[in-house]
């Protein structure tokens, strides 16, 4: 393929990449070793079912989620409780965990030029309004190639970071690939394997993929392009988890260190195994938290403009005003370092919701007569029914932890 041709993948992986993966895999592999890495495979292959699902539907359709959801579901109570829905999963969940984000890429950037405060207009920490600036400037452009371009960059910046800690580490190759192939459930790991999963497979992912690749292929017969993008990208977001997972594996599972997010693990590394490992772990965080404050933003517009009946013109007002919206929020929260409690309950009760509806959703459009010789095959319902099976399990821990 040339490298052109890639990009829809590109954006999927650098939005599932984000901090939270990060300090997920981080803590799976200092207090569990290698034992949960075949999470990481399985997460990987569920992922791959579901977004080629969705890519099917984009390229076949020539219309994102949003704008299906709109087509198809016209009794007016069901199409209020999607929109409803997505509004608080995707619009309203993005804009706190967007905090999160620009926060990761603020840890990146404080571990490789120190702390940036600003106590004199009460902020906490300067770097997530640096962070915030640099993705404003790249969704602006409203340049879908750039955008990718740039978002591609930020994955091959986080492979080279994440696998280049990886191999100074020194991990055991054989444990390692014991626990990719072997799956075992070390007491007490349970949410821990659902959490990695539930990094991966995330649903404003799906509206990001239809959309996006909706725009660079215009017809069905360009269909194979863009399944092998999604084969590529997807895969190459996983093995980049796998080997931060490792490299908190090899560092800590078994010594008296603990570890409570990625920055610990960063500034920890140091002593271990050289400065290089402490700055390739923190240009990691940098990227990673970077391509999740571009591309959760992007996914929203996305979402919102479908489902609203919007203009999907990266340059349009209500396009821009509604990724604006997510990235202050998300600036605002980072800098005062705050908490927004009730809001990332409401958002994470609708995103428990909202998965397995849209795996319901994607697995009934890909079955449709409407969609000729491109609908699902036997083998894939039957993989699309694996996927049904796991949102399921992944909803399920997102309400009890909303309940508890």
């Amino acid at each position: 393929m040339k490298l052109s041709q890639f990009g829809p993948g590109a954006l999927v992986a650098a939005a599932f990449i984000g901090p939270g993966t990060v300090i997920t895999a981080s803590l799976a592999g200092a207090n569990y070793g290698y034992a949960l890495l075949w999470a990481l495979l399985f997460s990987v292959v569920a992922c791959l079912i579901l977004q080629e699902m969705a890519l099917r539907i984009g390229i076949v359709t020539q219309q994102g989620l949003g704008e299906n959801i709109r087509a198809n579901l016209t009794n007016p109570l069901t199409r209020a409780f999607f929109i409803a829905l997505v509004f608080a999963a995707v619009v309203i969940g993005n804009s706190v965990y967007q905090g999160g984000n620009l926060s990761g890429a603020s840890m990146g950037l404080a571990g490789l030029f120190g702390e940036l405060t600003w106590p004199a207009i009460g902020l906490t920490s300067g770097w997530p309004i640096i962070v915030g600036g640099t993705a404003f400037a790249v969704l602006w452009t409203g340049n879908a190639r750039f955008i990718e371009k740039a978002l591609i960059g930020l994955v091959l910046l986080m492979s080279l970071s994440f696998i280049g800690t990886f191999f100074l580490t020194q991990p055991d190759l054989s444990r390692f690939f014991s626990g990719l192939l072997l799956p075992s459930l070390p007491t007490g790991a349970t949410l821990t394997v659902v959490a990695l999963i539930g990094t991966t497979v995330v649903p404003y992912n799906l509206f990001l993929h239809a959309s996006s690749v909706a725009k660079k292929w215009r017809s069905p017969a360009q269909l194979k392009q863009a399944q092998a993008d999604n084969l590529v990208s997807i895969p190459l977001g996983g093995l980049i988890s796998m080997a931060v997972l490792a490299t908190a594996a090899s560092a800590f599972f078994g010594s008296q260190q603990s570890i409570t997010s990625a920055a610990d693990l960063a500034t920890s590394l140091e002593p271990l195994f050289g400065v290089w490992a402490q700055y390739l772990m923190a240009i990691g965080l940098f990227a990673a938290g970077i391509s999740s404050a571009s591309t959760a933003p992007l996914a929203s517009a996305y979402a919102l403009s479908g489902i609203m009946g919007w203009s999907k013109n990266l340059k349009s007002r209500s396009f821009r005003l509604t990724w604006l919206a997510i990235l202050v929020i998300g600036v605002f929260i980072s800098s005062l370092g705050l908490e927004p409690i009730s809001v990332i309950w409401l958002a994470q009760v609708a995103n428990g919701v909202l998965l397995p509806v849209m795996v319901g959703f994607i697995w009934w459009l890909c079955n449709k007569p409407s969609l000729g010789h491109y609908k699902n095959r036997f083998w894939q319902n039957l993989l699309a029914g694996l996927v049904m099976l796991i949102s399921l399990g992944l909803s399920a821990k997102s309400l009890i932890n909303a309940f508890a």
